[in-house]
């Protein structure tokens, strides 16, 4: 879908630290923890939440209030001091906060709202466990929502776990252990751009988390935890998840926890919002595709062909481009299908490095879209990920 009036203030938006799963975040309920993290940063910001109209809300893994998070938060953000609004829960896996974001530009197009928040959290830590009785029978079957989930894929009769999906896109493509690996290393390096100066890169987004370590104790958490340094020679050493594959641990993402948030809003109030008028953020275009079972690796490419030609762009036009690359592979494809130099793809960071919340992992990777494009001086941009299975999203933006 293709958009005109949809924008996003400058510094309208803000990720928290991704957090490796078990980790300082293993015990706070994400529900919790977002609200009252975006609440934080609408104080902090010194951004009045009354001006918003509607709440896109995302979340992956069932906990405790997730089955009205979305109406918490909002009750949460506003304080309840001010205006209700009403709020959609939404969950599309790792494109969920894409999809946020591009419902949000369609209200906008639409003149349905003037503005509109797209909040997403998750965690993967203290996994629940769904059980399920049977009234016919008596047995109780059980479901691990995020590991068991992660073994295999969604289309029936696919039957691959998710890496599974990575290295048959890998076979058809001709993608090799050597490119992975080589991207793999560039990957890290990129991110450790990121970290330079300081963390400059970071701080111009990322806020802090309050975690609970118990029922007195608060620690500050404003740096991502569980990345694991990469080298050439240490992605050679390890061996293939699978028997002559091409994928190591080395080379795909690990689980984690986090929260992102984004204002999308017309061209007028954007500028009113932005910490910098003169730097406008325009969403360009939205798109969902779908490929073969078990092909959830060459998801990204369809989906960004499709934003692109919605745009009015091709991938040529793009100076910057963001990926959910849960496996070194969704990117090595896009290079191979799209001819994409990769020193443009994922510029100080990517989930592959700093972990994958699920429900906020696009949402960060736009966010950090908008600021790389900032920094080069402007210029067009995208995202594009998969879904866990075989479904892509993307989303296209323009930075003046």
């Amino acid at each position: 879908m293709k958009f005109t009036k949809a924008y996003i203030p400058y510094g309208g938006y803000f990720s928290s630290p991704f957090v490796r799963w078990n980790g300082s975040l293993k015990g706070d309920n994400s529900v919790i923890l977002g609200a009252s993290t975006a609440r934080r940063w609408f104080v902090e910001k010194q951004i009045d939440p009354n001006g918003l109209d509607f709440l896109y809300y995302g979340i992956t893994t069932a906990q405790p209030l997730s089955f009205y998070g979305h109406a918490y938060s909002a009750a949460v953000i506003l304080d309840r001091q001010g205006k209700d609004i009403p709020a959609l829960q939404i969950n599309q896996v790792c494109a969920t906060s894409c999809t946020t974001l591009g419902l949000a530009a369609k209200d906008i197009e639409t003149d349905s709202h003037g503005e509109v928040f797209a909040l997403s959290v998750d965690r993967t830590s203290s996994t629940p466990l769904l059980v399920c009785p049977d009234p016919l029978t008596g047995a109780v079957s059980t479901e691990n929502i995020v590991l068991d989930n992660f073994e295999r894929d969604p289309s029936p009769g696919a039957g691959l776990a998710m890496f599974q999906t990575a290295e048959a896109v890998a076979k058809e493509a001709g993608i090799t252990r050597e490119e992975c690996d080589e991207i793999a290393v560039l990957r890290y390096e990129q991110y450790l751009d990121a970290l330079a100066n300081d963390r400059a890169f970071q701080k111009r987004y990322m806020f802090p988390l309050e975690a609970h370590l118990n029922k007195k104790k608060i620690q500050i958490i404003a740096e991502d935890e569980g990345v694991t340094p990469s080298t050439k020679e240490g992605l050679a050493k390890l061996k293939p998840v699978t028997p002559n594959g091409v994928l190591t641990f080395g080379s795909q993402t690990h689980p984690a926890d986090g929260n992102c948030g984004t204002i999308v809003t017309t061209k007028e109030r954007a500028q009113e919002i932005s910490k910098d008028p003169n730097i406008t953020v325009q969403i360009l275009s939205y798109a969902i595709t779908r490929v073969g079972a078990g092909r959830m690796a060459a998801a990204p490419v369809p989906a960004l062909e499709v934003a692109l030609n919605d745009a009015g762009l091709k991938a040529a036009d793009l100076s910057q481009i963001k990926t959910h690359n849960p496996f070194v592979v969704n990117d090595v494809n896009l290079s191979k299908k799209l001819g994409v130099n990769q020193k443009i793809v994922n510029n100080y960071g990517s989930s592959m490095i700093y972990g994958h919340p699920q429900g906020p992992t696009a949402g960060r990777a736009v966010i950090e879209l908008i600021e790389a494009l900032a920094v080069q001086g402007g210029g067009y941009g995208a995202f594009t990920g998969c879904a866990a299975g075989d479904i892509g999203a993307s989303l296209v933006v323009k930075v003046n």
